[in-house]
C-alpha cells in the first residue's frame, strides 16, 4: 500500500500570523489617524480651548451691554450716560472740548 506523504510548506504556516499582522496594523493606524483617534482628540481640544476663551469674551462683553442697558432702563438715566448716548448720536460736543478722530476700521 501506496501513502502519498506532502512536504509541508512554509507558506501554510504564515498566513494566519500575516492576516493578524495586517489586522492590528490596520486597527493600529486608525487608532492614531482614524476620526477618533490620539491626533484628532488633540486637535478637538485644541478647538474646545480656542472656544472658550471666545465664550469668555462674548460673555464679557455681553455683561457690559446689559450693563450699559441697565443705566438706561433704570428708571432715572444717569445724566453722564445720557450726555454720552446723546453726543455719540447726534455728533455734538461743547465749545470748549477738542475732538480727535480716530480712523475706523473697514470691515
Amino acid at each position: 500500500m501506496w501513502t502519498r506523504q506532502h512536504k509541508q510548506t512554509n507558506t501554510g504556516r504564515l498566513i494566519v500570523p500575516t492576516l493578524c499582522v495586517m489586522v492590528l496594523s490596520y486597527f493600529g493606524y486608525h487608532a492614531y489617524h482614524g476620526a477618533f483617534g490620539i491626533n484628532s482628540r488633540a486637535k478637538l481640544q485644541e478647538q474646545v480651548s480656542s472656544l472658550q476663551a471666545q465664550l469668555a469674551a462674548v460673555k464679557e462683553r455681553r455683561m457690559e451691554i446689559e450693563q450699559r442697558v441697565r443705566l438706561l432702563h433704570d428708571g432715572s438715566i444717569e445724566k453722564d450716560m445720557l450726555d454720552e448716548q446723546a453726543r455719540r448720536a447726534l455728533n455734538v460736543t461743547s465749545a470748549n472740548e477738542v475732538v480727535i478722530m480716530l480712523p475706523t476700521k473697514a470691515n
